[in-house]
């Protein structure tokens, strides 16, 4: 019963405490220094509850990726955010100096709504974005081999969360906060929509032992991302959703069989072993067929001796 009662518990306490660290961290002098530390000590209690009450202990054993896993966080999904931040905010900063200056101003962002309910309308608009770009990287084929990176993992844990190849994160960024930017959104919607999507995302990859229940309804939980990363093309061509499951269930790709995800994840192809290597493969055709598990040309053969006589004694003849 003890068990039960924590494994319902943790997805939405885990949240709830990242949401609350979050508001904190924003109230002071040193919001996103503040927001890491909270981000950094909820993925450590995370990595703890994953040894105590794993889904899965043959997720526990190392695959050699660990060094790839945090390079790629630190080095492309997050190089990709902070300018992502920087593209947000910066031209905000400049309208706000210039938009009183101009007339007609545009501005369809409601203003007037609490910021919460903002931050929600936000997160809805962007999360429709992320579904598309997140869609479009499965089916189709040149986006699906940046976007393999992060599917070619054989275990799901908090550490392998921010595996994505750099253009995969640029696409999404792109695509979700772009229509935001347009529409007028202010920055604290933007920094809440950050804070959501890293909090959810860690616990997405949780391999942790939780019970989701309704919730599977409206957020994308563990249960539904393991699906999503099943070897089995039409269960992990599913649940696209990065924070909300809304647009899946309008879209018809919502998946959620009344049985345990299965374990068996990853990709037909293969990647790269090293984390650059993983950065430039995609960028050439023989790692693109690689990634896509598609046997490599054969070389052209020169023609046999006794073949080079033949041509020659033909072209000879009158």
């Amino acid at each position: 019963m003890f068990y039960n009662l924590v494994s319902c518990s943790l997805w939405p306490l885990f949240l709830v405490a990242g949401l609350i660290g979050s508001h904190i961290a924003f109230q002071s002098d040193a919001p996103l220094f503040w927001f890491n530390v909270v981000y950094l000590s909820i993925v450590m209690l995370i990595a703890i509850a994953e040894r105590l009450m794993p889904y899965d202990r043959e997720w526990l054993a190392p695959d050699g990726e660990t060094f790839n896993n945090l390079a790629h966080t630190l080095l492309s999904k997050g190089a990709v955010q902070v300018c992502a931040a920087i593209g947000a905010s910066l031209p905000m900063g400049i309208a706000t100096l210039v938009q009183p200056l101009t007339h007609p101003q545009f501005d369809l962002w409601p203003q007037a709504l609490p910021l919460t309910l903002q931050v929600v309308l936000g997160l809805i608009i962007a999360e429709l974005g992320l579904y598309a770009a997140h869609r479009f990287a499965h089916e189709n084929l040149f986006l699906w081999r940046f976007h393999a990176l992060h599917h070619s993992v054989t275990r799901l844990w908090v550490v392998n969360t921010g595996r994505f190849h750099f253009i995969d994160s640029g696409f999404k960024i792109a695509l979700s906060q772009i229509p935001l930017y347009l529409l007028g959104a202010p920055l604290p919607v933007f920094l809440w929509i950050g804070a959501v999507t890293a909090f959810i995302g860690i616990l997405t990859h949780c391999n942790i032992d939780v019970k989701t229940g309704p919730l599977d309804l409206v957020f994308s939980t563990p249960r539904l991302h393991r699906w999503h990363h099943s070897r089995v093309v039409a269960e992990g061509n599913t649940n696209y959703g990065e924070n909300l499951i809304l647009w899946d269930q309008i879209f018809g790709t919502y998946f959620n069989p009344p049985r345990a995800p299965s374990t068996d994840i990853g990709i037909t192809g293969r990647v790269a072993p090293g984390f650059f290597g993983q950065l430039v493969q995609p960028f050439s055709r023989k790692g693109a067929r690689q990634i896509l598990g598609k046997a490599p040309k054969p070389a052209t053969a020169p023609p046999a001796p006794s073949d080079a006589i033949a041509a020659d004694e033909a072209s000879s003849s009158p």
